[in-house]
């Protein structure tokens, strides 16, 4: 029959164990060893084993303390816990800097109505290149094209005069005028080979100042979307608004130049950062042949329709996945991904004013074709970029401490809009090229702006736009539509919003301005 002893649990360094170990020595073997002198064989073993016990608490603790936002110091560990709290950790932060684009266009019309000759508008693609001409040599990137055939509120092509002839009376060519944001980074290319399809497989891109990735394509064309989670199967994708993508809204391309749109992919991946250098790229389990990826809403996920027939009538349905698919996107296989992913940012990056200056001209192309080739060589060597302002934002990533506090704040959002105040900054965020919401006011629906027969709604937005002259006036039907498609991504599921137009009131004050005698 075993013996029943009185065992302290709660000792933890090796002072507290060594004392116990001979208390426990003296207490129930009295008789068989009572030599507790520092020389002693007993003793080196007690104290070997309270030595252990010591090392072996300080890694529980160790451990304990690295599962806690607020405790943990290990920098892995720290990136593993914000990515429970949905925030995506940043190594590295970009400099930003508008850039003015430039270029001259001929004058068409007769003296005194002439105008620029659109049809030789350059067309700079997104992520062109420039480059600084200061020591650091910085390289920046263009987030949006560059359209000069294309002038809206949001998106202005300015027009001045250039060059003129005979005496000042007849214009030869206009100087356009365009600015995009840019940001500092340098396009870096990898390859990763796939053969057999495997789930969730994951490859990695090892650089430092990593700031994303900007496109994957595999080798039959295709190109692979990054989500936020892979249950995430839809995307926001933007088509140029023109008659033949949209014959309905064509009519407002002059302040909505791009429509955006929800669209459901398969190729869809996540990434992660493992580490400041280390950025994981994680894909799907599926294959493209897979009969349970569900295009439409299924009923049979509903209820008792589930396998092993479990009753499911209390699970919690997101409306971004009711298809309860259990690839999770399609698995690369067979094929080969070219992953072209961003570097850049730091202190070095926050480059002066007017020395972004080099351009890649390559990239650039003319809309139209069958021009004049002396002319449009002239054109096409105009083309320049300038920074009037100095490039700021450019630092280092995350610290430990921001990266607790950054966590924090994003688990409390989650990206969903809870308040009036949330939506309001959400309309306002609307990307420029969409159109532009110049005010906006929110507020809960009353009974009497409810039409008969009409549905009623939680909340009403109210919205203006922009025209060519920076005057107000009502958002387009195109406009909204982009808003609307904006914002059913952010809202909660039990929010109803509906966009209307808001008054426009003209107010002018009439004053007379009386000199004062003898005044100057």
């Amino acid at each position: 029959m075993a013996v029943i002893r009185n065992i302290q649990y709660i000792n933890k360094d090796f002072t507290e164990l060594r004392a116990s170990l001979i208390n426990y020595a003296r207490t129930y073997f009295p008789t068989t060893y009572n030599d507790f002198s520092p020389t002693s064989p007993g003793m080196m073993f007690m104290e070997m084993a309270s030595y252990v016990g010591d090392i072996m608490s300080f890694y529980l603790d160790n451990q304990i303390q690295e599962t806690y936002l607020q405790y943990a110091r290990q920098t892995n560990n720290l990136y593993e816990l914000a990515y429970m709290f949905s925030y995506k950790p940043n190594v590295t932060q970009v400099a930003t800097v508008d850039l003015e684009f430039y270029q001259q266009v001929p004058a068409v019309g007769s003296p005194g109505s002439q105008s620029p000759d659109f049809s030789y508008a350059l067309f700079v693609p997104t992520n062109t290149t420039v480059s600084s001409t200061d020591p650091s040599n910085t390289t920046f990137i263009i987030e949006d094209p560059v359209d000069f055939s294309v002038s809206s509120s949001g998106d202005p092509t300015e027009v001045t005069v250039y060059q003129v002839s005979s005496g000042g009376t007849v214009v030869d060519y206009f100087l356009l005028r365009k600015v995009r944001k840019a940001i500092s980074s340098t396009i870096n290319i990898t390859t990763f080979n796939f053969g057999l399809p495997q789930q969730f497989t994951t490859v990695e891109i090892s650089s430092p100042n990593i700031v994303g990735i900007l496109d994957i394509v595999d080798s039959d064309g295709n190109t692979w979307y990054e989500v936020d989670y892979l249950a995430q199967d839809t995307v926001f994708d933007s088509i140029k608004n023109t008659n033949v993508n949209d014959p309905n809204l064509s009519q407002y391309q002059g302040d909505t130049p791009y429509l955006l749109q929800l669209k459901q992919v398969q190729r869809r991946f996540v990434s992660r950062f493992l580490d400041s250098t280390t950025l994981q790229l994680q894909f799907g389990a599926g294959t493209a042949n897979d009969t349970d990826e569900e295009i439409l809403p299924n009923p049979d996920n509903v209820g008792l329709g589930l396998p092993f027939e479990v009753d499911k009538l209390t699970t919690a349905f997101s409306p971004s996945n009711f298809t309860f698919t259990r690839n999770y996107g399609i698995a690369p296989s067979n094929t080969t991904l070219t992953v072209r992913y961003l570097t850049g940012g730091g202190v070095g990056a926050n480059v002066p004013a007017n020395t972004i200056n080099t351009i890649s001209s390559g990239n650039a192309t003319f809309i139209n074709s069958n021009l004049n080739a002396s002319i449009a060589n002239t054109v096409f060597n105009s083309l320049e970029v300038n920074n009037l302002i100095a490039a700021d934002g450019g630092g280092d990533g995350d610290s430990t401490e921001e990266l607790r506090q950054n966590s924090s704040a994003n688990f409390a959002t989650q990206l969903r809009n809870v308040t009036q105040d949330d939506y309001l900054v959400r309309a306002l965020s609307l990307p420029a090229k969409y159109g532009v919401i110049a005010k906006a006011y929110i507020e809960p629906t009353k009974a009497q702006s409810v039409a008969s027969g009409a549905a009623a709604s939680i909340l009403d937005l109210y919205v203006l736009s922009f025209d060519n002259t920076s005057k107000l006036r009502t958002a387009s039907v195109a406009l909204k539509q982009n808003l609307s498609t904006y914002l059913s991504q952010y809202r909660m599921v039990n929010d109803s919003i509906s966009i209307k137009d808001a008054f426009i009131i003209n107010i002018g004050v009439n004053f007379d301005i009386i000199i004062l005698p003898n005044f100057n």
